[in-house]
């Protein structure tokens, strides 16, 4: 009984990046930058789609709903950095950490389930163009993304719920710049078997389905484009899911290279400092991806301003 009144009066310390003081005002004029650029450049990748008639198409459809969560994510893991910061506090309720596990995980989950969506919709179009209208149609388009929401929705739940059975009594430092779920349950004082297989295979499942969705796409992308005869067909096939590509590359080889940053050097602080690869640099250049590299995006852009 003694540990459940500690849990629900418990206050989880968010250690950050650096306990350095004197870096803390350059860390929150860095992030507050990355988080600027980070909302202003979806909602223009957003608003062009959404005001250019020749963006109404599957590929910009599902872009639009990308750069939406993109713009979620980072504020679910970024502002509550910003404001401890802006506050010189490294506190964080129970509540408001379990609720930040819960929206990480669904964001999080929610892109990885758009990325995969995005690359079957390259497949379509690059492998079958001549049936891509009838595969693709609008109907289709929207139970991707419902499927993806109900999905991600059900993840972030079963874990969160799963975290209310956890007792926490004492040393609740979290050393991260916002409540992640794995650095959650290891300072839990209650059994954490259960929590911990559960992370491992639903994450395997709702993870692993996906990536391998993308990586089949491609392979299949790939085969076909090397069969075809011409140079410019081959150029413009490449060109054609480029930027996915960039985007896939971006969020999955920055994922990889934390899980074995954190895997080799067994630091927690280190980590931290890694994960910022994938939080919060895929949702700040997934815009300048598109927009470099695409010159329908390009030219919407050019109409707004």
């Amino acid at each position: 009984m003694e540990s459940e009144n500690q849990t629900d009066e418990a206050e989880f310390l968010l250690l950050g990046l650096s306990e350095d003081p004197e870096l803390q005002l350059l860390l929150f004029g860095l992030f507050l930058t990355m988080y600027l650029v980070t909302v202003l450049g979806n909602l223009l990748i957003i608003l062009a789609v959404s005001s250019d008639p020749h963006l109404h198409t599957p590929m910009y459809f599902f872009l639009s709903h990308l750069s939406f969560t993109d713009i979620c994510f980072s504020t679910t893991t970024v502002l509550k950095m910003l404001v401890n910061i802006e506050r010189r506090s490294k506190s964080i309720s129970y509540t408001g950490c379990l609720t930040q596990v819960c929206f990480v995980l669904f964001f999080a989950g929610l892109e990885n389930f758009l990325l995969a969506a995005m690359a079957y919709d390259r497949y379509v179009a690059i492998c079958h163009p001549l049936r891509y209208t009838v595969v693709m149609n609008p109907r289709l388009c929207v139970l991707l993304v419902l499927l993806s929401l109900v999905t991600s929705i059900a993840d972030a739940l079963l874990h969160s719920l799963m975290l209310l059975r956890l007792s926490f009594c004492a040393d609740l430092e979290i050393p991260h710049f916002f409540c992640e779920l794995a650095q959650v349950i290891k300072l839990a004082c209650s059994d954490t078997l259960l929590n911990n297989v559960l992370v491992y295979s639903v994450t395997s499942i709702l993870g692993g389905v996906p990536l391998f969705g993308i990586i089949f796409s491609y392979a299949q992308i790939v085969s076909f484009i090397l069969r075809m005869p011409s140079a410019a067909g081959k150029y413009k096939a490449f060109s054609t899911c480029g930027s996915h590509f960039s985007v896939v590359s971006l969020f999955y080889g920055t994922a990889f290279g934390v899980y074995i940053s954190s895997a080799v050097t067994h630091s927690s602080k280190k980590s931290a400092v890694a994960s910022v690869m994938y939080t919060v640099a895929p949702p700040m250049l997934n815009p300048f991806i598109y927009s470099l590299r695409n010159r329908d995006v390009k030219r919407a852009l050019r109409k707004l301003t």
